[in-house]
């Protein structure tokens, strides 16, 4: 675990990064790779790195590739498949794979076991009318480099063998179907992240501050900025000068772009989510299921709802877990204050957060209908998933808190978005990422957009040649250059040890 690098931060340094989760430990990483030369802060409130939404419990660790997420592939008014968004994401994570590979291979991280292990990824449908729209979509996804590998079957026996547990007591007669991606992982983003940690703070330029909370980001007559810092365990407050800082605090990341004055932070509202899984460690179960097994939304559930049942390898010990089933807090965090929500309010998003509240009122429906649930409840909705599971087999674990973006909308007042953003400045000196979903499987990219918006004549001159030693496949669009796809995919199943 990374550990203190000194008592007090310095005055000043090139980078302040807020958070220790893993979008501040890659866009670290990334930098210290580019320009070894500068000055490093990281300030992380809590007395570990990755205790939020990084942590394994509080996301699916999916390793999001687009290959089960059938919420990425929409259905068009003429029939038609989109799979433009699955592509985009697909790549995006075989960047994130890359970059592991290059940590890995420079003996950055020692074992990627501890953080990333093969589990095939499946798209789970029921009824005749679903199961033509993954056929459909089986077929246009089939057509892309990217997914080519992808089966597909509506045959019991195959289905029996794909996924045992959930095909149990199912009778020959319904009608269901599934598709396949082998190379689908699991991913540890809490392991992963203080591995990068751990790899930091052996760096001479790269200072490391656990229970460290930025409380304010104020503007400087230079043009940089003044951080000011708490030492939560100490009490001491300190103001510390940067040239770039990057707010990477998951939920707390909006109140501290809006302390910052900037004008592209003017509007965005946040509308916490919170969640729950029922997780089971039966050994009897594990053994019938291998897979990570998604299916289509609910009606008016939001997309980060979707119903999946998962393994989990956390640890080196294996779990199910299936969900998630929403929540509701006004904390911001899961280690937070119940005051987030209401402190967040002011003058310049409360119109976007009234105009995303009254055009989302399904969504607060379903919300209070989830956090009346009881875990009888939850288990009727496992039962669709596995017939005979017993409530004895699976208990509830409390998963991390979400910030949704509200953005402001002429025609609505807001807007809630159920991706992620990356907010910067004019100046390109200061950036935060907004949002959830896909999120931590996405983070080498999300910190790419970050270096390309803040620092476009380093990313096109001194740094291009580094980068593309990193992450070979910059630039370039895999879904329509299938041999350097089979190049990175093999080189990275070396690295990283996948089986498939």
């Amino acid at each position: 675990m990374p550990q203190f690098t000194q008592t007090n931060p310095k005055p000043k340094y090139d980078v302040v990064l807020i958070g220790g989760g893993i979008m501040s430990a890659t866009l670290a990483a990334l930098l210290h790779e580019l320009d070894p030369a500068l000055d490093i802060a990281i300030f992380e409130r809590l007395g570990r790195f990755a205790r939020e939404s990084s942590a394994a419990w509080n996301n699916a660790g999916t390793g999001h590739s687009a290959f089960c997420e059938l919420n990425y592939t929409p259905e068009q008014e003429d029939g038609t498949i989109d799979i433009s968004k699955a592509e985009r994401i697909a790549e995006q994570f075989e960047m994130s794979k890359l970059f592991w590979a290059y940590l890995v291979e420079h003996d950055y991280i020692a074992d990627p076991k501890d953080f990333i292990n093969t589990c095939p990824h499946m798209s789970l449908v029921f009824g005749e009318e679903d199961v033509q729209f993954l056929q459909k979509r089986h077929r246009m996804m089939t057509k892309s480099p990217l997914f080519s590998s992808m089966e597909f079957t509506l045959d019991h026996q195959k289905l029996k063998e794909w996924i045992p547990l959930i095909m149990d007591k199912r009778p020959d007669s319904e009608i269901l179907a599934a598709t396949k991606m082998d190379l689908g992982t699991d991913v540890n983003f809490g392991t992963l992240t203080r591995k990068i940690g751990q790899h930091l703070v052996q760096e001479d330029a790269v200072e490391i501050f656990l229970y460290h909370e930025v409380k304010d980001i104020d503007p400087m007559e230079n043009g940089n900025w003044q951080v000011e810092v708490k030492d939560r365990l100490h009490g001491h407050r300190q103001a510390v000068e940067a040239d770039f800082v990057f707010i990477g605090a998951g939920g707390y990341a909006l109140p501290l772009l809006e302390s910052s004055d900037i004008e592209e932070s003017e509007g965005y509202g946040g509308f916490p989510v919170s969640g729950e899984w029922l997780v089971s460690y039966s050994e009897e179960l594990i053994e019938k299921h291998a897979a990570k097994v998604y299916t289509l939304d609910r009606v008016d559930a939001p997309p980060m709802s979707v119903p999946h049942l998962d393994l989990r390898i956390i640890d080196g010990k294996k779990a199910l877990l299936f969900g998630p089933f929403a929540g509701f807090s006004t904390k911001f965090l899961k280690e937070g204050s119940y005051l987030d929500l209401p402190e967040s309010i002011n003058f310049q998003n409360i119109r976007s957060l009234f105009g995303a509240w009254w055009h989302n009122l399904p969504l607060t429906t379903y919300l209070i209908q989830q956090v009346a649930m009881t875990k009888h409840q939850r288990m009727l909705h496992l039962r669709e998933f596995v017939k005979d599971a017993h409530e004895k087999d699976w208990e509830l674990k409390i998963a991390g808190q979400r910030v949704q973006i509200i953005k402001k909308d002429d025609e609505d007042g807001g807007k809630l978005e159920f991706g992620t953003e990356v907010v910067v400045n004019k100046r390109g000196n200061i950036a935060s990422l907004l949002g959830a979903s896909p999120g931590a499987s996405t983070s080498v990219h999300a910190m790419i957009t970050v270096l390309e918006k803040c620092f476009p004549e380093k990313m096109n001159g001194v740094w291009k040649e580094k980068l593309l030693e990193i992450i070979p496949s910059y630039g370039q669009d895999l879904s329509e250059n299938p041999e350097l796809l089979e190049k990175i995919r093999s080189y990275t199943k070396e690295k990283l040890g996948l089986q498939y």
